[in-house]
């Protein structure tokens, strides 16, 4: 992986981040998705990406779990640090990376398998020994999803409604005890009465975990995240806590998305 040079001081967030890039780059072949993002994300926060489709949002998103390794026309530079360890480093384990920091993506994407065993199948790959009802339960429990599947776990995870499938992906990658849970517009395919339960979700959840999402809706970035980033055509625009983004944008490039004459 490259280095930059010379390094680019990352915009001002709050000290503590547990999620760090410096000259962040990534191209897929010859063309360019992401260049020079620095950005610093701190923990236990929710941090709302939003931009118009192809800015280079999922691409960044990808690059904090090394998921970018699966495409192989990707080339990352710059760094990627987590908890100041960068994740881009000789001998750094991609699979353990994805423990740490899990994705859940946009279409709900449960096995074809149990409900129990779509919490169950990931917790044996990676050699859980402990109590595995309780371990599911506890999952289960965290993505708000138990009261209504106690009572059916054998029952076909396909058979589930599309918010309930996502909030299904949601447990399982809670399963595993990640820092940080990736999303990549969770709420897209969902109606609104989904989407109010999975950003209820997110809202519960940004006690535990750090949350990095990428969405469409500027609403629900407005709603859920403590802090927001914009991108367009591959740059980082402006980054900074929510509220100041949507009221005093800094960059005219951001008032023009956010009042909807840029798109």
């Amino acid at each position: 992986m490259e280095r930059p040079s010379p390094e680019r001081e990352p915009l001002a967030v709050p000290s503590g981040a547990v999620l760090e890039t410096i000259g962040l780059g990534v191209r897929y072949g010859e063309t360019q998705a992401i260049r020079d993002i620095s950005l610093r994300i701190p923990e236990k926060r929710v941090v709302s990406f939003i931009g118009p489709s192809g800015c280079g949002k999922t691409t960044l998103l990808r690059c904090f779990n090394r998921m970018n390794d699966l495409v192989p026309t990707a080339h990352v530079s710059g760094r990627v640090l987590f908890r100041d360890r960068d994740l881009y480093a000789p001998g750094v384990d991609p699979a353990a990376v994805r423990r740490s920091i899990g994705m859940v993506f946009q279409e709900p994407n449960p096995f074809p398998k149990s409900i129990f065993e779509n919490i169950a199948f990931g917790l044996r790959i990676n050699g859980f020994q402990d109590d595995m009802a309780d371990r599911v339960e506890q999952s289960l429990r965290a993505a708000a999803l138990w009261d209504e599947v106690s009572h059916r776990l054998d029952a076909d995870a396909l058979s589930l409604s599309g918010g309930q499938r996502q909030r299904l992906c949601i447990a399982r990658a809670l399963a595993v005890e990640p820092e940080i849970l990736l999303m990549d517009e969770p709420a897209r395919a969902l109606d609104p009465i989904a989407t109010g339960r999975i950003e209820d979700l997110i809202g519960d959840l940004r006690r535990d975990y750090t949350i990095v999402i990428v969405t469409h809706n500027m609403q629900q970035a407005a709603r859920i995240s403590d802090y927001t980033a914009f991108l367009y055509i591959g740059e980082l625009v402006e980054y900074k806590e929510t509220q100041r983004l949507f009221t005093n944008p800094e960059d005219e490039r951001t008032e023009a998305y956010i009042t909807g004459r840029l798109g």
